[in-house]
């Protein structure tokens, strides 16, 4: 089997790095979990199997004592230029798509990392909904500056995303104008100074078909996060299952769907959703290299159950910190490799079929998806 750290990866979804430096060991084992629960952060999130295994990785790569001491002492000494420079090379990564919309006033904005990769923006259709709703009063020049604002899709964009996963569920549906209109001037009268937290369903629906009518209309990209999340995700509500309106309306079937981070723990389901509709792509980020070792395997076993080895693609996922990359980047490889020589050993594949199918699940499926608008 050819040697996957000499691919090239096309990361299609990462976050951008946190501005503040990690200075003890507790903000460093934050950026380790989805969960920002103080008594998880300090007294349980560093005895994860994933964070214990990636102290030992990243003080290799850093060649110092695998603790956190001794990690965050050299992190400093290397200082963010070569910290990141260090991580990102170490990865092999190519191009990085950028959800710019995550902890936005706490983050290194996007140009600076085109120091070290080729950087694609995503547009958060939550962030840029939660802008303009501060500065548009009325609903109908809301609706208004919020189609202008993506039709056409701004020319430095390559995806829409949605969270809605996170806030109101997959399970997207018609509202009456009138139904969205109430709850639009319902959030107006409880605006202050910022942006809100839209979690209104009518609202976020309505707009969420807006940006698939305008994604149709010019065959554009759409993420959506699938499965485990933050606290603050209803995992019911995140089931990939659920998008069955959005993937049975047929003015939306020439949309490509991505499906985030496999859906898991809804992984099967995932991969069923990309063996049966043409439009739906699926990707491995976060959920790798966030589980255990074998629950990585089983992981991506599962996803290849079903779907189509042109409908995977790689991803980190992450974002905070450079060694999330470096982390997403070298498990991906090594599980993918694990798993694909699995495949051969069960007569699913041959070996010569593998070296193409790692390509096209590292890199080239994700050139197919968002080539024409990159």
């Amino acid at each position: 089997m050819m040697n996957l750290q000499d691919i090239s990866l096309i990361d299609h979804h990462g976050h951008n790095l946190l501005k503040m430096p990690v200075v003890d060991p507790t903000s460093f084992a934050a950026v380790f979990t989805q969960i920002d629960n103080p008594e998880i952060i300090t007294n349980h999130s560093c005895h994860t199997l994933f964070y214990r295994r990636s102290l030992r990785d990243i003080s290799i790569l850093f060649n110092c004592q695998p603790t956190e001491e001794s990690i965050i002492k050299r992190r400093q000494e290397l200082g963010r230029e070569l910290l990141t420079q260090k991580c990102f090379a170490s990865s092999n990564v190519e191009a990085i798509y950028l959800d710019d919309g995550f902890l936005p006033d706490e983050v290194i904005p996007a140009p600076w990392y085109e120091n070290f990769v080729v950087v694609k923006h995503i547009l958060r259709l939550e962030y840029l909904a939660e802008r303009l709703i501060l500065e548009e009063k009325k609903f109908d020049t809301f609706i208004d500056s919020f189609r202008q604002a993506i039709d056409p899709p701004p020319p430095e964009v390559i995806a829409f995303k949605s969270i809605c996963s996170s806030r109101t569920g997959l399970n997207i549906q018609s509202h009456s104008k009138d139904e969205v209109k109430s709850s639009f001037y319902a959030i107006q009268q409880e605006i202050k100074e910022q942006p809100p937290r839209l979690n209104d369903k009518p609202l976020i629906d309505f707009l969420l078909i807006q940006a698939l009518e305008v994604a149709a209309k010019h065959q554009f990209p759409v993420q959506f996060s699938t499965g485990f999340g933050n606290a603050n995700t209803n995992i019911k509500q995140a089931n990939p299952l659920d998008l069955r309106y959005v993937l049975e309306t047929r003015k939306f079937g020439k949309v490509p769907i991505v499906l985030l981070h496999g859906g898991y723990p809804y992984t099967r389901e995932a991969g069923y959703l990309a063996s049966i509709y043409p439009q739906v792509y699926v990707d491995f980020g976060m959920t790798i290299p966030l589980l255990s070792v074998r629950g990585m395997e089983l992981f991506l076993t599962q996803l290849l159950e079903l779907s189509p080895t042109t409908k995977m693609m790689y991803s980190s996922g992450t974002g905070k910190i450079p060694e999330l990359y470096f982390l997403a980047a070298k498990w991906s490889r090594e599980i993918l490799e694990r798993v694909l020589s699995n495949a051969v050993k069960n007569q699913d594949l041959t070996s010569k079929e593998v070296e193409a199918i790692a390509l096209a699940l590292l890199r080239d499926n994700a050139q197919k998806v968002y080539l024409k608008n990159a």
